[in-house]
């Protein structure tokens, strides 16, 4: 299995710990003790190989870099790009001690969760629709979905609330908005500098597995 990117490796790998575990265990399957130390992926990954598929390559790369980054730089991952919702608001809780910042902690804490859990466009928060029941007629949302739609739709990820995004709510002191803003830059730069770092660790395991299409290329 070849991934274009170190990224893409790693954004498939996190993905791949938000599903089910068949996937999970059928990796455990393809490991060869032979192959210890060496490029093991490519090779348990061959087509030629029973159960080398994508989730199941996916599944190593997850417990390779899990195994092998440090803490701070895994959890960094984790809370920007894992979709898996109770590992991701781990992940957001283990970041803010490491953030150095003048800000308060409440707002670190919140402007690390912003940054890991950004808006998404048309995507809203909300309690669930409420209609008039009118006698003999079946009761109906004002959207128009019904309420499996709307649970599917409110937790197939994590959406904040608008509210939340507003920095003048992240501390209580009632400082002027470019104090705020210059705290949430100055938070977001350390978690991206640390992302980057994470990732540039991360290419040097799948370079040694030989899985990037950049590097066999």
């Amino acid at each position: 299995m070849m991934y274009s990117s170190v990224l893409s490796a790693v954004v498939s790998a996190l993905a791949a710990d938000a599903v089910g575990n068949t996937a999970k265990q059928a990796w455990q399957n393809l490991y060869s003790p032979l192959n210890e130390g060496r490029a093991d992926l490519r090779l348990l990954s061959s087509s030629k190989r029973p159960g080398g598929d994508r989730k199941v390559a996916d599944c190593w790369i997850y417990a390779r870099l899990h195994s092998q980054l440090t803490p701070r730089h895994w959890g960094a991952l984790v809370a920007k790009f894992s979709m898996h919702k109770g590992k991701k608001v781990q992940a957001i809780g283990e970041l803010v001690p490491l953030v150095c910042s003048p800000a308060p902690q409440l707002f670190i804490y919140k402007a690390v969760t912003a940054w890991a859990i950004p808006p998404l466009k048309g995507a809203k928060v909300a309690s669930e629709p409420k209609a008039a029941h009118r006698p003999g007629k079946p009761c109906a949302t004002s959207t128009g979905l019904g309420r499996e739609q709307y649970i599917k739709r409110s937790t197939d990820m994590i959406v904040l609330p608008d509210a939340f995004y507003d920095i003048t709510t992240w501390d209580a002191q009632g400082l002027n908005r470019t104090t705020y803003w210059r705290w949430k830059r100055g938070i977001e730069a350390a978690l991206d500098a640390l992302v980057r770092d994470a990732l540039k660790s991360a290419e040097v395991i799948l370079v040694h597995e030989g899985i990037l299409m950049s590097v066999i290329a």
